[in-house]
């Protein structure tokens, strides 16, 4: 896989693919801009070599249609801010209208393309629109890890009509970062995984176990796990029809000789509300009505001394309902602790993106990823289509 700096982009138009999917509040204000600041060093090289700029994006689910409230125009506002320069905002992604937006560049200008959900054809793939994408620039970059998970129009079918194709920095940085996790990492690499559904990581912890040394389980995915060991788990989250399957993790962690940590106490609520009657209690006494909300200090504790040793700790999902405040001691606990080990840190975006930054640690910890659904189909050990179309 070329990078941005392998290709000759002096005075050329450049397609460059972001992610520049970024909240706002209900007055319509961008909340949040990570995103688009992880890609300036690829938009200020490309601005360094005089290069015509045509960025694409997508914004939230208009689902094919045009809507006001999807609009990028917040957007180029912000990204002029950021690199102190115009960028007008084309009326669409592709047409004559944008064609001849395009052809009235000048070196080292650029533009930011309309919404590229605005056209069902992005999601589908469709061939024609990825060819029209493809049409307007002499050069493509994909800068947008996000959505390499996605086989989209813009990530995987417009390099099939590029004769120069290439990764920008961002990109490159997510897969290096990856690489020295999972790839060749330093030991002991220890993995932290938690959320709500084994369901949904099953595959990550299947080929985790076939890679790490020590593995952590926490947030509601561990009540599967504890439930197929004989613990009643109350009114809480548990997947039922897995609990075979996590005793077969749990074998397989033995057979393989990863040290598995789960909980060993939690915090139980009487119902899911920030404001409901709360306390402690070792997992083996969760009350029959109650319902597990966070990991216990006596976890925290455990899960701290786990983490002493590991020299590389990956980390994919909370350890209970963080959002709220009554259930947050154990994220943001688990947060400190990675944040002040001696270990490479490496972060799954998502919801451990947004807590890591809500405890104010995130320049202590090694990277944080800007895509949570494709890093996690790294951790289960697939290659991502929009990495694999610039192989």
């Amino acid at each position: 896989m070329k990078n941005i700096r392998d290709l000759d982009i002096r005075n050329k138009k450049i397609l460059m693919r972001v992610d520049f999917n970024v909240p706002f509040d209900e007055l319509g204000n961008i909340t949040e801009d990570i995103r688009i600041r992880g890609v300036l060093p690829t938009i200020n090289h490309a601005l360094d070599e005089n290069a015509k700029i045509i960025i694409c994006s997508h914004l939230g689910r208009p689902n094919g249609e045009w809507k006001e409230e999807f609009s990028l125009a917040p957007v180029a506002k912000r990204l002029s801010r950021l690199i102190s320069k115009e960028v007008l905002l084309a009326p669409d992604c592709i047409g004559e209208d944008v064609k001849k937006f395009v052809d009235e560049m000048r070196p080292g200008s650029v533009i930011l393309l309309e919404n590229l959900r605005y056209h069902k054809e992005e999601q589908q793939n469709d061939e024609g629109f990825a060819r029209k994408l493809a049409e307007l620039a002499d050069i493509y970059i994909n800068d947008a890890f996000a959505v390499a998970h996605r086989a989209h129009a813009s990530v995987v079918g417009v390099p099939k009509f590029c004769d120069q194709i290439g990764a920008g920095f961002l990109l490159q940085k997510e897969m290096d970062y990856f690489y020295r996790a999972m790839g060749d990492p330093l030991r002991p690499l220890l993995a932290i995984v938690g959320g709500a559904k084994v369901s949904g990581k099953l595959k990550a912890l299947n080929n985790l176990l076939d890679r790490v040394d020590k593995m952590v389980i926490g947030g509601a995915m561990a009540n599967t796990f504890l439930k197929a060991m004989g613990y009643d788990m109350g009114l809480s989250k548990v997947e039922d029809d897995l609990l075979d399957t996590a005793l077969e993790l749990m074998k397989k962690a033995r057979k393989t000789g990863v040290k598995l940590y789960l909980p060993v106490d939690c915090v139980v609520a009487e119902k899911y509300d920030a404001r409901a009657e709360s306390k402690r209690t070792t997992v083996q006494e969760v009350p029959a009505k109650w319902m597990i909300m966070d990991i216990g200090p006596a976890t925290t504790l455990l899960f701290s001394e786990a983490l002493e040793s590991a020299r590389t700790i990956i980390w994919n999902g909370p350890m209970g309902v963080f959002e709220m405040e009554a259930f947050s001691k154990g994220t943001m606990a688990m947060v400190q602790n990675v944040a002040r080990s001696h270990a490479l840190t490496i972060v799954g975006g998502g919801d451990t993106d947004v807590a890591v930054h809500k405890a104010g640690e995130s320049n202590n910890f090694s990277y944080i990823s800007t895509g949570g659904g494709a890093f996690l189909m790294l951790m289960e050990g697939k290659e991502l289509p929009g990495v694999a179309a610039l192989s």
